[in-house]
This record gives C-alpha cells, structure tokens and sequence, in this order.
C-alpha cells in the first residue's frame, strides 16, 4: 500500500470514527492501539497502568478527533495525545521528577542481557533508569522534545532537564560498556 493510499485510508477512517461508527473506533484503536501501548509503557510504571492511561488516551482521541486538522502525521497527534495523559497521570500518582544524586545505577539482571546491541535489552535498560531519568530520556531522545519543552510539560528547570539527560546518558554508557566487558 503506497503513501497516498494510507492517507485516504487513515481519512476514511477518521470520517467514520466522527460519524460514532463503532467498526471504524475499533479498527483504529487496533490499528494504532499497539504502538501507543508501547508509548504509554515508557511513560508509566507498570503494564496495567500503561493500559489503563491508553484506554483514557483513547478516548480523548475520540471526544476531540473533530480537532485534527490533518497537519502532520495522525499517528503523531495521537502519541502527543497519549505522551499528555501519561505525564498527566504521573503527576496526578506525585512521582518524584527530579532525582537525589544518583552515582552508580546498576538494575538487577535483565531479561535480553545477550548482547549489547540488542534492543529489548536496551529498552530495559531504560524502563530501570530511576524514574525522573528515564521521563526526560524519552522525552527528549525517544519524542523528541526540547528542554524547553519538557522543562514546562514536567514543571522543572531546563537545567534539571539537561542534568537528568546527562545522567541518564551516563549510567547508560557504562551499563553497556559494562556488558561488553562481561
């Protein structure tokens, strides 16, 4: 299916969904249902959680799809929808932002510890970064935020931003020179 196909389609898509057609939710939530579970996962504690902010995600996508304004990707406009409601939740749940001195970070043994390059491993090597690390690591590296930005989306300095992106750089660094000792 080419570009311009998938554009129509996702359009066709979006009509139905505002005309409250119940197939049409349900395909797009499957459609893209998986990878803002995989958003929501970065964002949140535990899976359970991550589902629940999607569900709630989901359905602002629908109370206020009459507001895409078809600029940009669809499916970035629902991930900034999600990203919300995940940061949202987590002020909400009072987690800490910024992060006491954290020198040595090294998580217990992971699953997918085979090889530094591959990926689950290193996914997990960042869900096991100390929470406040990891919300400005993804919001910076993973969707790409400025400091700016996250400074005001968490309510910290841009500063703080910067200084937990190092950090977090940082014991990243060494846990997979570490594995490529071991």
């Amino acid at each position: 299916m080419g570009l311009e196909e998938k554009h129509k389609n996702e359009q066709a898509l979006i009509k139905e969904c505002l005309k409250n057609n119940r197939n049409a939710q349900r395909a797009l939530y499957e459609r893209f249902g998986p990878r803002m579970k995989a958003v929501c996962m970065r964002y949140c504690y535990n899976r359970s959680l991550a589902e629940e902010v999607m569900n709630k995600g989901f359905y602002k996508v629908f109370k206020n799809l009459a507001s895409f304004r078809n600029t940009g990707s669809f499916e970035g406009w629902i991930r900034k929808i999600m990203v919300r409601e995940c940061l949202d939740e987590n002020k909400k749940n009072k987690l800490p932002l910024v992060d006491g001195a954290v020198e040595e970070y090294a998580p217990a043994k992971l699953p997918g510890a085979g090889q530094a390059h591959d990926a689950q491993y290193l996914l997990n090597l960042i869900n096991a970064l100390p929470y406040g690390y990891r919300m400005v690591f993804n919001l910076y590296e993973v969707e790409g935020y400025s400091h700016r930005e996250i400074a005001k989306q968490l309510g910290i300095s841009e500063s703080a931003s910067r200084s937990q992106l190092t950090r977090a750089k940082k014991i990243l660094q060494k846990q997979i020179k570490d594995l490529q000792k071991a």
